[in-house]
Parts: structure tokens; C-alpha cells; sequence
């Protein structure tokens, strides 16, 4: 009883300090508690047909309640198309909500589900790189669920790219599996293995994507480092649009 008491008190502060998790290129439902702030980057370098990209974001997350999560994220691109076209600034800012509607615990376990609107503002050029730079208004609009214990964790995201632009409207539906590697303890030190895919549906265009990430987190009390790596299994795309490769090398840090 003593053991359970013990396992079921470091699930609990785990879940809301971040040690599984959040994904690294995708999302999750949990939440920390009121009032907390997370200062987090993740920085992707793309190699596409096209030519190499970078994003450099600097994201700030708030909660002024336990259920509601506002963040600005404002991000460093560079670019270098292999036809000479070069550069670097300011990309696409954005605006991210997300409100958690359902919620249910068990012992050592939680499934829960929250709403997520990301506005993409045109503040880059527009260089028609997705999730870097496009100068085009976007808003993202979905719902992301989850389940998490000690053992393993589960992301699902569904939503919709809603924008002028034809090439960006997408279908988008991400699922992500958490495996922590070492035995769960307080405080928290804990390395977890990602595995990640995004599929995305184009129906304005006809095309079809998926992705997948291999990533590893460590988790240290307050403070996360992450690593991943992302390669296309499915193209059904137009050539100028495929990807070669992404790496991600993030971090956050929460008080």
C-alpha cells in the first residue's frame, strides 16, 4: 500500500512537470498548474528538395488557470533555396490557446482532452515554407487527447489549417507515443523515447504526407532537453514540396 501511496505521488507531480512529456514535434493534453510559466525553443532545421530552412522559436507559455494555456511564439528563420535566394529575419509569429474540457484520473493514470486554436500571423516573408515562413495568415483549429500512467504515454491530435492560401489548408492529425526509460522518481529524473507521426491531408491540392520522428527527452526537475529526428515515409506531393529530413534540438524550462 505504502509503494502504491508513493508511485501514485510521482505520477502525479511527473504530470505536471513535465517529465513525460509534452511531445517533442507534437502536443499533449496535460497541464500544469495555475499560474505556472514555461519558457521553451525548438529549433528545426529542414532539408527539403527546394534548399535548407531553419526556425529558431522563442515560445512563452502561461496558465492562469489549471485548464487554460496562452502562448506567443516568436520565431528566427533563415533560409537558403539552392537557386541562390538566401536570407534570414523575423518569420511567422503565432498566438496558441489551448482549454482542457474533460478530464479523468485513475490510480497511476490520466486521460484527458483540450481544445487548441494557433493563429499564424504573416509577420515573415513570404518564402512559402510551411511552419517557417509563408507570410500568409493562418488559423489552426483542433482537439488533442491523451492518456498518460507510468508506464507509457499516448497523444492524438485532430484539426484543421483554415487560411486563403490553397497549398496550406490541411487536414492534420498527429499521434505520438511516450516510452520513460527509467523508473519514476522525486524529484524527477527521467529519460523518454518518442516516436511521432504527422499525417497531413492537402484537399485543395490532392496531396498527402506522413511523417515520423524518432526523439529522446531528458528530464531533470524543472528543466527538459530534447532531441528528434524527422524523415517522410509517404510523399504524395508536388517535387518542389518534398522533404529530405528535419532535426529538432529543443529545451524548456518551467517555474
Amino acid at each position: 500500500m505504502y509503494k502504491k501511496i508513493i508511485l501514485i505521488f510521482v505520477f502525479l507531480y511527473s504530470a505536471q512537470s513535465l517529465a513525460q512529456g509534452p511531445p517533442i514535434t507534437s502536443d499533449k493534453p496535460i497541464m500544469l498548474a495555475a499560474n505556472n510559466w514555461v519558457f521553451r525553443t525548438l529549433v528545426e532545421v529542414r532539408t527539403t528538395n527546394e534548399g535548407a530552412f531553419s526556425r529558431t522559436p522563442l515560445m512563452v507559455h502561461y496558465l492562469p488557470t489549471s485548464k487554460l494555456l496562452l502562448a506567443a511564439h516568436l520565431p528566427f528563420m533563415s533560409y537558403d533555396f539552392n537557386s541562390g535566394n538566401r536570407g534570414q529575419g523575423l518569420g511567422d509569429v503565432e498566438l496558441l490557446a489551448k482549454y482542457q474540457f474533460y478530464r479523468k484520473d485513475g490510480m497511476a493514470k490520466t486521460f484527458r482532452m483540450v481544445a487548441k486554436s494557433l493563429q499564424t500571423f504573416p509577420t515573415g516573408e513570404a518564402i512559402g515554407i510551411e511552419g517557417i515562413s509563408t507570410g500568409i495568415y493562418q488559423n489552426y483549429v483542433g482537439v488533442v487527447a491523451g492518456y498518460e500512467s507510468i508506464k507509457y504515454g499516448i497523444s492524438n491530435e485532430l484539426g484543421y489549417n483554415i487560411t486563403k492560401e490553397k497549398s496550406l489548408r490541411e487536414l492534420r492529425h498527429k499521434l505520438g507515443f511516450g516510452l520513460p526509460l527509467l523508473k519514476p522518481i522525486y524529484p524527477v529524473n527521467q529519460i523518454n523515447l518518442y516516436f511521432e507521426y504527422t499525417n497531413g491531408w492537402f484537399p485543395s491540392m490532392d496531396e498527402y504526407m506522413l511523417l515520423y520522428a524518432q526523439g529522446i527527452q531528458y528530464a531533470k526537475g524543472q528543466f527538459t532537453i530534447e532531441t528528434a529526428v524527422q524523415f517522410p515515409l509517404i510523399q504524395d506531393i508536388s517535387e518542389n514540396r518534398k522533404r529530405k529530413m528535419s532535426i529538432f534540438l529543443g529545451s524548456r524550462y518551467v517555474f
